[in-house]
């Protein structure tokens, strides 16, 4: 009757230790969550100053074509007076070719409204690599991360994903909801002044060509940026002290010595070579403009071009197709890779 009952218990079931994705994974929200402050806060305040300054620059210029009109002036377009602000009318005059001018004009309008996210992108960025390796030895706090399951390479590569793909990604998303909160305090605008904001802003489709073209574009620049997150990160691996000195003056020393001494003449080069084919690719790859850009804008500014093909796929893609582009990635790659070997030596503060 008193049977002794033994209760057999389970072993446990051995974990599973996380894959590596999901370490990477783990490694990018780390990168998020220590500089959220730059990532997201810097470019939305700047797209929100950049909001409210459109927006009242379009109320103010209302506000004077409406005193112009009241103290009798009058708009006239191909002989057609219009009296008063009564856009409708105005709009019942535009022939194709002024449509696609209509067209044009929006689009450059729309692409300034969402700059200003990028260009605090272009400090967040570069800031954000040269300390990315050299903060965590000051700290101390690389020898916690170490003590991790996380190998060297896997940190480094998240830091430049972060760089490349991360942060250019926060910024165009809210580079177009700028720009699409813009586009309809100017529709508000149209239709308040007699013009149909449906067709003549929204169905011409330039806001939607600009979004896809923003983000087909960021893994072109992604490329583009590799040299400049190399050398960067390069700099914050190896610096013992003061990296920005070690990754800016360095570079414009070298092409000052270069330019004023003609050493480069004498392998048959320009003697301003160094600057834009080197030192440019060094410093400035954070800022999401190629050589093929800039020679593009030109073109627009001569006329020779439409704006709206700046940043159209094909375009921005034959960046591919370019030497410098592929030198640059090839460059960047080596340095990320000496970054990933540095960091499993430099522990020192």
């Amino acid at each position: 009757m008193n049977a002794t009952v033994e209760t057999v218990t389970a072993p446990a079931p051995a974990r599973t230790p996380p894959h590596a994705t999901h370490r990477f994974r783990l490694l990018l929200r780390r990168e998020y969550w220590e500089h959220r402050g730059g990532m997201l806060w810097a470019p939305l305040i700047a797209g929100g100053l950049s909001l409210l300054l459109s927006v009242g620059l379009l109320i103010t210029m209302i506000f004077v074509a409406r005193r112009q009109i009241a103290n009798g002036s009058r708009i006239e377009y191909e002989g057609v007076t219009i009296n008063g602000l009564d856009l409708g009318t105005l709009v019942s005059q535009l022939n194709g070719d002024d449509l696609r001018g209509l067209a044009d004009g929006l689009y450059a309008t729309l692409l300034m409204s969402a700059a200003w996210p990028y260009m605090v992108m272009i400090f967040v960025a570069f800031f954000y690599c040269l300390g990315a390796l050299y903060d965590e030895r000051r700290d101390r706090s690389v020898l916690f991360w170490k003590s991790l399951p996380v190998s060297d390479t896997a940190t480094v590569l998240s830091k430049v994903v972060t760089a490349a793909l991360v942060i250019p990604a926060i910024s165009t998303a809210i580079a177009i909801v700028v720009m699409l909160l813009f586009l309809t305090a100017l529709s508000v605008a149209a239709a308040a002044h007699g013009a149909n904001p449906l067709p003549l802003l929204w169905g011409n489709g330039m806001a939607f060509l600009l979004a896809a073209q923003l983000v087909a574009a960021i893994p072109v620049y992604a490329a583009w940026a590799l040299p400049t997150i190399g050398w960067l990160l390069l700099c914050s691996a190896w610096a013992r002290s003061k990296p920005f000195l070690w990754a800016v003056l360095l570079p414009l020393a070298v092409g000052a010595a270069a330019s004023m001494t003609g050493l480069l003449q004498v392998v048959g080069l320009d003697r301003h070579w160094l600057w834009g084919n080197v030192i440019a690719r060094l410093l400035l790859g954070t800022v999401p403009l190629t050589g093929a850009d800039l020679s593009y804008l030109q073109q627009a500014a001569d006329g020779g071009e439409q704006i709206s093909n700046l940043l159209s796929v094909t375009g921005v893609y034959t960046n591919f197709a370019t030497p410098s582009m592929w030198i640059g990635i090839v460059a960047g790659v080596l340095m990320i890779a000496l970054a990933i070997r540095l960091r499993r030596w430099r522990e020192e503060g």
